[in-house]
């Protein structure tokens, strides 16, 4: 599985745990999980390369989902437990 499409899979683990993901062009290694006004929002560098924003998605996916109570592909899972400091 390339960058993109692990990127395009956390996203969309992110999308499914209720963050509105936003991408925005923020220098090439910016973004993350914030909250606005109680709503969390993951703003996704749209400068930085592939691997660098999957990496912040997987950062972020653990804090806004209990990873060990839905069905991730195995190596969308390995990539955030790589890349994780929650580890499971």
């Amino acid at each position: 599985m390339n960058e993109q499409a692990i990127l395009q899979e956390l996203v969309a683990l992110l999308e499914a745990s209720g963050v509105t993901v936003r991408g925005e062009p923020l220098g090439g290694s910016g973004g993350g999980l914030c909250m606005v006004k109680g709503k969390p929002i993951f703003f996704l560098d749209t400068e930085a390369p592939s691997i660098v924003a999957a990496v912040l998605c997987a950062e972020a996916v653990p804090k806004v989902a209990d990873i060990e109570q839905i069905y991730i592909k195995p190596q969308i899972r390995q990539f955030i437990e790589d890349h994780s400091n929650q580890k499971t």
